[in-house]
C-alpha cells in the first residue's frame, strides 16, 4: 500500500501528498440560492481533517438555469464567494488541495427547480429542452471561465471540468445529444470544442500554477470509447490539463462495446502517452486492495465516492493501521451524521438503494 501514500505531482499547482481525491459528491446540503452552507463546509472539512490528498465540492452550477439538484452549490454569482473562500482556506488548512467542481446539468435541469426550460445542444423533446444557440453556447463557455476566476479568487488550487454523466459538457460531446449543424456539432473536435474554448479561457484569465482538471464518462451517457480514448489523448496533447478523472462506475467490468471487451475498462486507459498529466479513476474502490488495484493497472490516483461518505478519514486510518477494512452499507442515521453528514444529506442517501436502514423503534 505503499504507493498509495507517495505524493503525486501535477503539471501547474502543489503535489498531493497522497493518491487519495475526493470524488464530487451531490450532497444537497447547500442553501436555496447556492451558497454554501455551514453543514456542507463541515462534511468537505471533516474530509481534508481526515487524509484526503484533494478535496473536491460537489458539482457547483455556473449558470442558475444549470442546478441540477436541490441543495446545489452554485459558483455563478459573488454572492457565493465568501462561502466559498472560507471552505477552501480551512480545506488549504488541512493540507489538502481544495478543488471545486464546474458543472451545468443542461437537459437534467429540473423546469420545475429552475423555472426556465432547460437547453441542450440540441433540441430535446424528451426532457422539453430547447437547443442553445451559438452565441449562447458562447456565453456558457464564458460562464464556465468566469466560475473557475470565482473560483481562484476564493483560494481554491483548481477546478475540475464534469465532462460526465451526461450533463452540459457531455451532452455536447455525446453524437447522440449534440445534432448542431455549426462550429460545436458534428465531428469529434467539433463537439469538444465547447470544453477547449473553455480551458483555453480559464488559462487566460487565471494565474499559472492554477490546477485544472476534467472528469469524462468513458462510455454510457451517448459515450463511445474509441471516441473517449481519443479524446482523453488528446487533452493531455492540448497541455490544458493538470489531470484527468475517468469516470467509470467500475474500475475493472468489461466494456459494454463487443469490440472493447478483450480487457478491463480501466486498461483501455492505462497506455495513454500522460506527458506527466496523472489520470485518476473512480467506480467501486472501496476496500484498500481495489484503490492498490487500480493502480497496478495504470492509474496514478484514486477518486473515492460512497466510502469516503462512510469514512471521512479513510486515507488516515489506512496509514495508521495497514489492516483497516472499510465498512459497507447499510449503516444507520445515526452513524451517517457521526461521520458529518446534515439531514438533507442523510435523506439523499437514503434514496441509494441499500445506503441507509431506517431503524425500528422497540416497542
Amino acid at each position: 500500500m505503499n504507493r498509495l501514500f507517495e505524493p503525486l505531482g501535477f503539471p501547474r499547482g502543489p503535489a498531493m501528498k497522497n493518491r487519495f481525491m475526493l470524488a464530487p459528491l451531490t450532497n444537497s446540503q447547500s442553501h436555496a440560492d447556492g451558497r454554501l452552507s455551514d453543514e456542507e463546509h463541515h462534511w468537505l472539512t471533516l474530509r481534508a481533517k481526515g487524509g484526503f490528498g484533494a478535496t473536491m465540492t460537489c458539482a457547483a452550477h455556473v449558470q442558475a438555469v444549470g442546478q441540477g439538484f436541490p441543495g446545489q452549490l452554485g459558483i455563478f454569482g459573488e454572492q457565493h464567494v465568501k462561502g466559498l473562500t472560507d471552505l477552501a482556506r480551512t480545506i488549504r488548512g488541512h493540507d489538502s488541495l481544495a478543488i471545486v467542481q464546474l458543472h451545468h446539468a443542461g437537459n437534467r435541469s429540473p423546469k420545475a427547480l429552475v423555472g426556465l426550460d432547460p437547453v441542450c445542444p440540441s433540441d430535446d423533446p424528451s426532457t422539453g429542452a430547447r437547443g442553445l444557440s451559438t452565441a449562447e453556447v458562447e456565453a456558457l463557455g464564458a460562464d464556465f471561465i468566469a466560475a473557475a476566476k470565482r473560483a481562484e479568487q476564493a483560494g481554491f488550487h483548481g477546478v475540475e471540468l464534469h465532462g460526465a454523466h451526461g450533463y452540459i459538457l457531455c451532452q455536447f460531446l455525446s453524437p447522440e445529444t449534440n445534432q448542431r449543424t455549426d462550429r460545436f456539432g458534428g465531428s469529434l473536435a467539433n463537439r469538444s470544442r465547447l470544453i477547449f474554448d473553455i480551458l483555453h479561457g480559464i488559462r487566460s484569465v487565471c494565474r499559472p500554477d492554477f490546477n485544472v482538471g476534467i472528469r469524462l464518462s468513458t462510455e454510457r451517457f451517448g459515450m463511445q470509447l474509441g471516441e473517449s480514448r481519443a479524446l482523453a489523448q488528446q487533452l493531455i496533447d492540448s497541455g490544458l490539463v493538470d489531470y484527468l478523472d475517468l469516470s467509470l462506475w467500475d474500475c475493472f467490468k468489461l466494456p459494454e462495446e463487443e469490440a472493447f471487451k478483450s480487457q478491463p475498462l480501466i486498461s483501455w486507459f492505462a497506455d495513454l502517452d500522460r506527458k506527466g498529466v496523472p489520470v485518476g479513476v473512480a467506480g467501486k474502490i472501496h476496500n484498500p486492495a481495489d484503490a492498490q488495484r487500480a493502480l497496478d493497472h495504470g492509474a496514478d490516483f484514486v477518486l473515492l465516492g460512497r466510502v469516503a461518505i462512510l469514512h471521512h478519514d479513510y486515507p488516515a486510518q489506512l496509514q495508521t493501521n495497514p489492516g483497516f477494512m472499510p465498512r459497507r452499507p447499510p449503516v444507520n442515521r445515526a452513524y451517517l451524521a457521526n461521520e458529518g453528514l446534515s439531514a438533507p444529506f442523510i435523506n439523499y442517501m437514503s434514496g441509494w438503494k441499500g445506503f441507509v436502514v431506517e431503524e425500528v423503534l422497540a416497542g
